[in-house]
């Protein structure tokens, strides 16, 4: 699982899962997996409140950076996205 902290080009933050595909250029090569929006450690909603998906495809050039979160991000990340 690599957890990741990215800026996309609308200018959320998110953590979520992200996958590298192999596609064909400008097509969208990154799946989101359980993206959240940040908006602090105990402030993360659904990246699209109107939908429950759970994947998500974009392009690698919407992302603008990507980070590693904190512990404590990925933490708080993980008990809104795990089902037990």
């Amino acid at each position: 699982m690599d957890i990741k902290c990215i800026l996309v080009g609308t200018g959320d933050v998110l953590i979520t899962e992200i996958v590298e595909l192999d596609a064909e250029i400008g097509e969208p090569d990154c799946k989101l997996l359980n993206p959240l929006k940040f908006a602090g450690v105990d402030d993360m909603t659904p990246w699209v409140e109107a939908s429950n998906q759970s994947e998500y495809m974009i392009r690698s050039s919407d992302i603008l950076t990507i980070a590693d979160p904190t512990p404590e991000v990925i933490q708080s990340y993980l008990k809104l996205t795990t089902k037990e």
